[in-house]
């Protein structure tokens, strides 16, 4: 029997996007995305927020960079991934983050812009199949890259 390692979110950006190039010269793109719950206890309303790490590669990264900015309304979908490093006292660090396949511009003017990727044949990372630049805003096509990054 199979597995399933799929997310998804709802929710608003809360600061801008972090882009920026990996040594190997891949862009990569860190988004923190905040997600609230709310319910009604004893009468009275409560809100909980749960911020969640978001990691977009080659064109996903370069247009989710361009396009958005801190309080934006994105969805994501994607899956969960754990790193470990070691810090600078030689202690274990580990993250839990998303690696998102699919981002969707939610609260755009023009409706629904999205940016698409598959999965590649490393299982550690997503391909992007090949698609032209957008011009201007990105207008619901979807876009991708045409490189495989392992992670």
């Amino acid at each position: 029997m199979g597995s399933v390692n799929k997310v998804i979110l709802l929710g608003n950006l809360g600061q801008d996007p972090e882009l920026r190039m990996t040594q190997g010269g891949q862009q990569v793109c860190t988004l923190n995305i905040a997600t609230s719950d709310s319910w009604v206890k004893d009468g009275k309303r409560e809100e909980r927020t749960e911020w969640h790490r978001v990691v977009l590669w080659a064109r996903q990264a370069e247009l989710a960079g361009k396009y958005l900015k801190k309080g934006r309304r994105v969805y994501i979908e994607g899956r969960l991934q754990t790193r470990s490093w070691d810090d600078k006292d030689g202690n274990k660090r580990y993250t839990t983050e998303v690696v998102g396949s699919q981002i969707v511009f939610v609260d755009s003017g023009s409706g629904r812009d999205s940016v698409d990727a598959g999965q590649s044949e490393y299982s550690s990372g997503p391909s992007y199949d090949a698609a032209p630049a957008p011009t201007g805003r990105p207008s619901g096509a979807d876009f991708t890259a045409d490189e495989d990054v392992p992670f």
